[in-house]
């Protein structure tokens, strides 16, 4: 069995996706695809741009997504579909990017839907005033103890359970900051406040989730191919009901990552394909689960060595 996964925000680089746009007009068609969306030519951004604009969260997510449904339909021109997957999951806004390759969203609607969540995201707190913080070495159970002594009245929150060594705690600034120096008197190999622009998936984001709530409200939602494994359950979900409940629940919930490939690995999936920019969740299956072959695909190259692998 085998499960396609999209990554999150944090892998984007400028140029990505140019090499296969330019080697399938599939690909291509993405691209141009999200830019009509937008009314803006967000692939001049991802394939030349600056990287600090590119960053910003209005822009990574959606640049993010074009890039790993890019390589989906690379994957497709080379007959690799949905039937060579049993599962998908996205590793938070990549959640958006598996829901529109397996065929529960359009890629207008997943377009116009995450340029509203990272504007709703971004403006849910001042700049400042939240932060986010990676502890590495410590486990989920240990950091979520961190988090609530860290609290004292404020928020923070695990808010990505990565892998079983790295959790990601969001929250108010100085609760954040508390929470990595008790992070490190409990023998956290490193703990670090993470270069983002908004405390993700915790409660100061409940103004975001319900401008999502909003929208998803008028979106069309079909059942997908296969089952999505969703961030806040950490299962498999077919029901668009369901799916569109889950999505914002998601904007203020955990990423629960450890769990969703190992819910995975427990239903017989045994390699797990990483669809789009980087390989940060290769590295993270492979530490999950040692037994999933973990194969990142986001290049030419990489597509051309993922159909070989099938025959």
């Amino acid at each position: 069995m085998r499960a396609f996964v999209f990554p999150g925000q944090g892998a984007q680089a400028i140029g990505m996706g140019k090499a296969l746009a330019d080697a399938y007009p599939a690909a291509a068609a993405v691209f141009s695809e999200v830019d009509d969306a937008l009314g803006e030519k967000l692939s001049d951004l991802i394939w030349e741009g600056d990287i600090a604009e590119l960053t910003l969260t209005r822009n990574a997510q959606l640049a993010l997504m074009a890039t790993s449904l890019a390589v989906m339909k690379a994957l497709e021109s080379e007959g690799v579909d949905m039937t060579a997957t049993n599962y998908v999951a996205g590793h938070s806004l990549g959640e958006y990017s598996a829901l529109a390759a397996a065929g529960a969203l359009s890629i207008f609607d997943t377009a116009r839907l995450l340029r509203l969540r990272g504007e709703a995201m971004q403006d849910a707190v001042p700049v400042g005033v939240g932060a986010m913080a990676a502890l590495l070495g410590l486990d989920f159970a240990t950091v979520q103890a961190v988090a609530e002594a860290a609290a004292q009245g404020e928020i923070c929150q695990a808010a990505n359970d990565n892998d079983p060594a790295q959790v990601v705690v969001s929250g108010h600034k100085s609760a954040v900051e508390r929470a990595v120096e008790i992070a490190k008197e409990k023998g956290a190999r490193r703990a670090m406040l993470l270069p983002v622009s908004a405390p993700f998936h915790c409660a100061l984001m409940a103004p975001a989730a319900e401008k999502m709530a909003a929208a998803l409200a008028d979106t069309a939602i079909a059942a997908p191919a296969v089952p999505v494994v969703a961030n806040v359950l950490a299962e498999g979900v077919t029901d668009p009901a369901q799916i569109r409940d889950l999505l914002i629940k998601q904007v203020t919930g955990s990423v629960r990552w450890r769990e969703s490939v190992a819910w995975m690995g427990a239903q017989g999936v045994e390699s797990m394909w990483e669809i789009g920019a980087g390989k940060a969740l290769t590295g993270m299956v492979r530490r999950i689960n040692k037994d999933i072959a973990a194969l990142a695909v986001g290049t030419p190259e990489d597509v051309q060595a993922a159909v070989a692998s099938l025959a």
